[in-house]
């Protein structure tokens, strides 16, 4: 489990650790971008799409929002508290 936000590309900007990037393609036209050193993934994306999906968990600063939803609920450990008045998603979100 991973939490993850969407951003847009405009709006994202790495501000060191370039060089120690590495990539996988785990699907056609998905990437994800971890650490070369220590395996964290740390953002995934579709070159050709506008937004990118960080892991919250590697953010160094609060990034001032909490969850809007969460997904994927059906999995998570019984000890997860989810963030109040979250929507709450058994599986996938509706409009995915």
């Amino acid at each position: 489990m991973t939490t993850r936000s969407d951003v847009a590309r405009s709006h994202f900007r790495w501000v060191a650790g370039v060089d120690k990037l590495s990539a996988y393609e785990s699907s056609p036209g998905k990437f994800r971008r971890f650490c070369s050193v220590c395996g964290t993934l740390l953002i995934s994306e579709r070159p050709d799409k506008p937004l990118l999906f960080p892991r919250v968990a590697t953010l160094d600063d609060d990034p001032g929002q909490t969850p809007q939803y969460h997904i994927w609920a059906s999995q998570q450990p019984k000890w997860l508290v989810e963030a109040p008045g979250a929507a709450h998603y058994d599986e996938w979100e509706p409009s995915h």
